[in-house]
């Protein structure tokens, strides 16, 4: 940390995220933002809930066995 700045705020790592991570990095300045006031959350966990909430919803859920049914095929998508 330099005058105050944060470490993960310095143009390199942003240029190293950018390109081993493109747009999918959480932090400030990145294409994720950081969630505001969320201590209870890492970002992995910001992260992951945002992709399963999209690839679960993605068609219309008809009942709760088909809700559950979505989100263990959404988990089994994780690498």
């Amino acid at each position: 940390m330099q005058d105050g700045a944060p470490h993960n705020f310095s143009c390199f790592v942003t240029d190293v995220l950018n390109e081993r991570f493109p747009d999918a990095w959480i932090g400030r300045g990145g294409p994720i933002p950081w969630p505001p006031q969320s201590p209870d959350l890492s970002p992995l966990d910001f992260f992951l809930r945002g992709y399963i909430k999209n690839i679960v919803y993605a068609e219309k859920v008809r009942n709760i066995q088909h809700l559950q049914d979505r989100i263990t095929s959404a988990i089994e998508t994780v690498t």
